[in-house]
Parts: structure tokens; sequence; C-alpha cells
């Protein structure tokens, strides 16, 4: 199988346990994010139902999230379930924008198709993912031009590395940390 779980875990912890005390652990129906505490010396990206996807994504929200953010659980976001209205809907998608832009960037670094998630299939709001989309699109846009947060930046080269180039695991790693370590432009 080319996308294991076990290589996407590796190739995060590889870049960012030591770095951040971060780590990327597979989890249950709920994608979570947890800081460090009594019970763990690791902040946890949680990922849900083992989908490397899901990974993917929860990993891009790390990637924004500053300092601060990472402190608290789930970044301190609010999240509303399925059944927002339109409004709600709008907020998500604003909050939304940003990280999917990274995971698609991601998912090409892979060589894995991306899929947009508008995550609100219950809801009574008017949902137009195209829209959406091409939001996502363009904010991918922008980083590529502009550049990605650091972290992002490190794990993408590490993801081309391993997916694209054929690197081993820990040269891939290497490569993403030289990303992370180095000055910034």
């Amino acid at each position: 199988m080319k996308h294991r779980l076990e290589d996407i875990i590796a190739l995060f912890d590889g870049l960012f346990q030591a770095t951040y005390q971060t780590r990327l652990v597979r989890g249950g129906e709920e994608p979570l994010y947890l800081p460090a505490a009594a019970d763990s010396p690791w902040h946890r990206i949680i990922f849900a139902r083992g989908f490397f996807t899901s990974a993917l994504h929860e990993i891009s929200h790390w990637c924004i999230a500053g300092a601060r953010r990472r402190q608290l659980e789930d970044y301190g976001y609010w999240y509303l379930p399925d059944g927002r209205d339109d409004a709600q809907q709008r907020d998500f998608e604003a909050v939304e924008v940003a990280p999917q832009a990274l995971e698609m960037l991601f998912s090409r670094a892979c060589d894995l198709r991306f899929h947009i998630s508008v995550d609100n299939l219950e809801g009574d709001a008017e949902v137009d993912r195209d829209a959406f989309l091409a939001r996502v699109e363009s904010r991918a846009q922008r980083y590529e031009r502009e550049g990605m947060p650091r972290r992002a930046e490190a794990l993408h080269a590490a993801l081309e590395a391993f997916y694209r180039d054929g690197a081993p695991l820990a040269e891939a790693v290497a490569m993403g940390r030289h990303r992370l370590l180095r000055e910034p432009a």
C-alpha cells in the first residue's frame, strides 16, 4: 500500500516529536488535538479512524495554529457538527479555507487525490462546493507563491521527498528538518 499510516506517522513524528513535543496518533471516530498534560508529555494530533486523509487534514490545522493555540484542546476552536445553518456554514468555511489549502498541497506532495470537505451533509444550509473549492485552490496558490508556514513547508518537503522522489524515510525527515531549521527568508 502506497499511503501507509506508519509512514505518515513516522514522517510527522520524525520532524516534530523532538522539536515541538508533538506526535501524530491514530484515533477513533472523531479527530482531536490534545496538548501535553499530566497523562502525556506529548501534544497529540489524533486523526480519525485511521484515515490517511484525516491525518493530512488534522496536521494542516496544527501547521497553522500558533504557539498559544497549541496549548488549547482542539486549538480552542469551536466546532458545530452537521446541521449548521447558512451563517454557521459560512463561518465554518471561512475557518477551513487555509487548512484545506495546506491539505490540498500535502495531498499533491503525496500523489494523493484531494477531496474538499464542506462537512455539513445533514444541514439545511445551501452549500456551494465548487465556490468553496475555488477559494481553497486560490489559497493553495497563494501559499505556493508566498510560502507556507514553516512547519507546513517542512512537512511538505518531507512528503515530496518520500512520496514523489522515493527517498528513504530517514532522508525525507532530514530534508524536512533542514527546512524547519533554516533561517527565515
